[in-house]
């Protein structure tokens, strides 16, 4: 798949690096000049400097023929305009996943044709919701102190948890799977859920161990 994503800041980082090491062809487009330039260094061609709220800008990154774009970048305005000007302008088939900043915008991204979105802080609302026990949620206070962080990873059909039980996962020192996206459900995953494929898992981990915690998975 060819797949464009807007915003170079942590998310689209990592996204890019774990796309591009399944075989998939990626192109990151930046705006802030110092952040392409570092990106630059460590990933060349694949990354372009610019506004991808720009329609001369997602020409040139070949977005009539993108499968998928992706705008993950800090201001929910820029990631509604990168997803609807694909739409509109360019490929109306292509895929469009957004990152909503504010969950108050997560209906009006739906409402404008968003295919999909993606919101943490909708995640950790629905934990809470569903009082999950304290012992998992008071790992979240770490988050603050920089050593903790909180990832996503896209599990496939042939990912090595799909299939497996919580409980029987060998996970890194300092990890806790708190939630999977399900299509349009939350799932909570305490001991006895089972991972499923395209399951969308959220986890708390350090940054010492997210690389160990993705290849598990």
């Amino acid at each position: 798949m060819y797949i464009i994503i807007a915003g170079g800041g942590k998310v689209g980082y990592n996204l890019t690096k774990i796309l591009a090491d399944k075989g998939h062809e990626v192109t990151l487009i930046e705006k802030d000049k110092a952040r392409y330039l570092e990106l630059s260094e460590e990933m060349g061609d694949s990354v372009l400097w610019g506004d991808a709220c720009e329609v001369a800008l997602l020409r040139d990154a070949g977005c009539n023929r993108a499968n998928v774009v992706v705008a993950v970048t800090g201001d929910d305005e820029d990631n509604l305009v990168v997803c609807q000007m694909t739409k509109s302008m360019f490929i109306e088939k292509a895929r469009t996943i957004a990152r909503v900043n504010d969950p108050k915008n997560e209906g009006v991204f739906v409402d404008l044709g968003v295919d999909n979105t993606v919101s943490t802080t909708r995640v950790i609302d629905a934990l809470i919701e569903e009082k999950i026990e304290s012992e998992m949620l008071m790992p979240l206070t770490l988050l603050g102190k920089g050593n903790m962080e909180i990832v996503q990873v896209e599990l496939s059909k042939k990912s090595k948890g799909v299939g497996k039980k919580v409980k029987d996962l060998n996970l890194p020192d300092e990890t806790i799977l708190i939630a999977a996206l399900r299509g349009e459900l939350v799932v909570v995953l305490k001991g006895d859920v089972e991972l499923a494929a395209d399951d969308q898992v959220i986890a708390l981990t350090t940054k010492e161990n997210e690389r160990k915690l993705r290849k598990m998975l």
